[in-house]
């Protein structure tokens, strides 16, 4: 039976504004130990439009945050859409620019080889900053400003069409979420790129929409955090991936004080997130979502293996995954994704993934839970256990497992996996590597795996 579902009929209004927060002097960004204000940002904003091509579309490749804002912000002032492919690599970008003809590439920094049609950002300091008198921008609500495209972790990457009234509606689940941890106003540190939509969401349209401040770099290495973290005022908000945790807390470093640290793109085991917590003094907050949905859920989970969903969301489980409603959604969209719910549906908790479902001879496994074990293997640390393509004569695809373990060998890893799993899901081959091939978020890309495997087959 089809299952109908109440259409979402928000009535949206037909313009909406490019900075959510009122304020011109209000700091939206810290940049090399200085706060840049909304109406300092404005103006380099307006300059860097004024100099864009006529187009329909930009790639943008800003690396500097406070960069990728701007140029952001000016390619949706010319009524253009914002390109975000799942990497910076070049094969990515070209094939996101063959997909839409005549676009251009746009980015602050001299790049070679360059894209077709590259654009560079002019210095922004040498933008006019005086206050204006021209009016506060406002955007079409339908106006299409972002195409994000998936990681590739389980495919091809796809687009996804993201208008500025779906941006605003995404942006108020996350400030309503954060705002409840940390109070009205605080300052965000952000490791992941803003091209990718985690990136996007909290550290491009909470600066933009909410009234936060941002920090302008992508700190990477833990020195780096702490420095960033270091020239923002409290309270702090680190947002991050379980990889750049694990990173923080092996190496013992000293952060400045947090009100709370994000964390997405990849499971968190919680012995993680607890040592996280206690290293830091601050909650852990991990956020569910994807490319195609935006955030639509939240936990804590040292306290919480249950998922709360945002106000106004609603999930619908189906055989082949969980349809999602949500307020950024104009029509539902199914995940992969396994879950039951509770407490009257508000709540949610992950029983796996459709696509990671294995069956052979009538018995069932996931591949998240094989890779769990694997994790849970002391010297075991990195790995992940993923499903070859073409399978036999009976159409059983074989179980492949790339682990990252110093001072261990393969027969020992198999040996320990044959005590926790059923051998019918013991992977073969079984291969150990220097380093999994994580893109900037930490996900990994398929593609990248099958390479990996077979250059060591």
């Amino acid at each position: 039976m089809a299952i109908v579902y109440d259409t979402y009929q928000h009535e949206a209004p037909a313009r909406l504004p490019l900075l959510g927060a009122t304020g011109s002097a209000r700091a939206l960004a810290w940049r090399d130990g200085h706060a840049v204000s909304a109406v300092q940002f404005l103006a380099h904003v307006r300059a860097v439009a004024a100099g864009l091509p006529a187009a329909t579309a930009a790639v943008n490749l800003c690396e500097d945050r406070y960069a990728f804002l701007v140029a952001f912000c000016a390619i949706v002032l010319r009524g253009q859409t914002n390109l975000l492919p799942s990497s910076r690599a070049p094969q990515a970008v070209d094939e996101v620019m063959a997909a839409h003809p005549g676009c251009y590439a746009l980015g602050e920094q001299a790049l070679d080889p360059a894209p077709r049609g590259y654009h560079r950002l002019p210095l922004l300091e040498a933008a006019p900053v005086s206050a204006t008198d021209a009016p506060w921008p406002m955007v079409p609500a339908d106006q299409v400003v972002a195409i994000g495209y998936t990681s590739g972790s389980t495919g091809a990457p796809s687009a996804n069409r993201k208008t500025w009234h779906s941006f605003h509606a995404s942006n108020a689940g996350n400030l309503a979420m954060l705002q409840a941890a940390v109070g009205t106003h605080f300052t965000v540190v952000a490791t992941v790129p803003p091209q990718h939509m985690y990136g996007m969401e909290m550290s491009v349209l909470l600066p933009l929409l909410g009234g936060v401040g941002i920090h302008a770099g992508r700190p990477f290495f833990p020195g780096d955090v702490a420095a960033a973290l270091a020239v923002v005022p409290a309270p702090r908000v680190l947002v991050t991936t379980p990889v750049h945790l694990r990173a923080l807390v092996e190496s013992g470093i000293v952060l400045p004080a947090i009100a709370a640290m994000v964390s997405a793109t990849a499971p968190l085991p919680v012995e993680l997130a607890q040592a996280a917590e206690r290293c830091f003094g601050a909650p852990l907050l991990e956020v569910f979502g994807s490319t195609e949905t935006c955030v639509f859920a939240s936990r804590r989970p040292t306290v919480d293996e249950d998922w709360l969903l945002y106000d106004d969301v609603s999930l619908h489980p189906q055989p082949d995954g969980t349809a999602v409603e949500a307020p950024q959604l104009a029509a539902p969209v199914t995940l992969a994704d396994i879950v039951s719910l509770s407490d009257g549906g508000r709540r949610f908790r992950l029983r796996g993934r459709h696509a990671d479902m294995l069956e052979i001879a009538g018995k069932r496994a996931s591949l998240g839970d094989l890779t769990r074990r694997l994790l849970a293997i002391p010297g075991v640390r990195d790995g992940v256990v993923f499903q070859l393509d073409g399978g036999d004569a009976l159409d059983v695809h074989r179980i492949a497992a790339l682990v990252v373990a110093p001072g261990l060998d393969e027969h020992a890893i198999f040996n320990a996996l044959r005590r926790a799993i059923d051998p019918l899901f013991l992977p073969r081959p079984l291969r150990l590597v220097t380093a999994l091939p994580r893109n900037e978020t930490g996900k990994l890309p398929r593609a990248a795996l099958l390479e990996l495997l077979q250059h060591h087959d």
